[in-house]
């Protein structure tokens, strides 16, 4: 959904947006008086976070596959992806721009809503997905059921129809507050509960070395009670917050992980928001005038990423703070540097907003395998 602003601010936002834009030309010409940044080296490498583990047999479905967070931590915890399935067609580009191999569906084909599972029946052993957060986002308005994108009954009704072992899905922590208790309740506990018994927790991206304070909401539900009774939450693999009684792995701040000069302070990056959500085709991944105040400290422009790291050292902002490429904010989310998306500018950062951090799907997918008896 559009922000509701001024025309006022509306003019404003045109001006800001025209004015970078011949920058950016003036840069490309060689008429901008600046220096050009070497492009950066980052020191994460996501695919440490996330060993390959070998094939364990286990078939996952995914369903809301976006940009492919939790296919791709499934994978390299050694699940068999047997299918992908998203409305939008630049996700099943972006998946079969990866995994050539993989069965994708997007458009029509890939509507989760208008599905018929039957040939999936008694095949699947994890039914996986992030079911649309806009309904239940700040930026998207909270309205919940009365949001057209509200997925949640076509992803209960997907799992009802397969019956897998175990599902999981994910959403943002808004959907755990008490105004939407009522909206769970019905729609997703009392629609699986005679075949599931399951649980919920949030989860954050910094806890599994990624380098964003990013909190998700994760429900699991197993078939079996007594499979249910061996659950044990994803445990913590790394820390950002370092005492004499941390023995885990540091989690690398923004700057380090993006292999930027060091400032003497570093912090996790503010959560990303999804170029999907706001206003349209923004390039922007600011999500709070708070999350702001952080990238300014950071000395990082969190507006006008650009498509790669060459445009983006070209044309410094005025601030001269270092500008983003959509291949830094990918680390940022925790995909290692050979996952590329595919679209515009504004459509990469929609997918990797959206999408599971796949070290923190990962450490899930290990959950779902020892459940699983793997």
């Amino acid at each position: 959904m559009p922000y509701e602003i001024s025309d006022k601010k509306r003019e404003w936002y045109r001006h800001v947006a025209e004015k970078s834009r011949m920058r950016k030309v003036a840069a490309i010409n060689g008429e901008l008086a600046c220096v050009v940044r070497p492009e950066n080296k980052p020191k994460l490498y996501p695919e440490a976070l996330m060993p390959l583990l070998p094939k364990n047999g286990f078939r996952a479905l995914s369903l809301f596959s976006g940009g492919g967070g939790l296919d791709l931590g499934f994978e390299r915890a050694g699940f068999e992806h047997v299918a992908s399935y998203d409305v939008l067609d630049v996700c099943q580009r972006t998946l079969q721009r990866n995994r050539p191999a993989w069965k994708v569906f997007g458009g029509v084909e890939g509507d989760v809503s208008r599905q018929d599972w039957s040939s999936y029946r008694d095949s699947i052993d994890v039914v996986h997905g992030g079911p649309p957060c806009q309904p239940f986002s700040v930026a998207g308005k909270q309205q919940g059921a009365q949001d057209s994108r509200d997925m949640w009954p076509s992803f209960t009704k997907a799992v009802k129809a397969l019956l897998p072992s175990v599902f999981v899905a994910e959403n943002v922590p808004g959907l755990g507050e008490p105004k939407f208790a009522d909206y769970v309740e019905k729609m997703i506990s009392e629609p699986l509960s005679k075949d599931y018994h399951m649980t919920r927790f949030l989860l954050c991206a910094s806890d599994f070395g990624v380098p964003q304070a990013r909190k998700r909401l994760f429900f699991i539900g197993c078939r079996s009670e007594k499979i249910f009774r061996r659950f044990r939450l994803p445990q913590p693999t790394h820390s950002f917050e370092r005492d004499l009684l941390c023995f885990l792995p540091r989690t690398m701040g923004v700057r380090e992980a993006l292999g930027l000069e060091d400032l003497g302070w570093d912090a996790l990056a503010p959560t990303l928001r999804s170029g999907f959500t706001g206003p349209r085709k923004s390039t922007s991944i600011l999500n709070s005038k708070a999350s702001q105040r952080v990238w300014d400290r950071l000395q990082i422009w969190p507006n006008g990423v650009q498509k790669n790291r060459t445009i983006a050292g070209q044309f410094p902002p005025e601030n001269e703070h270092f500008r983003l490429s959509v291949q830094d904010c990918a680390i940022l989310q925790g995909f290692p540097e050979d996952w590329h998306f595919d679209g515009a500018v504004y459509q990469v950062l929609g997918q990797i907003g959206n999408s599971v951090c796949p070290p923190v799907s990962y450490a899930i997918a290990k959950v779902v395998l020892e459940l699983l008896g793997g």
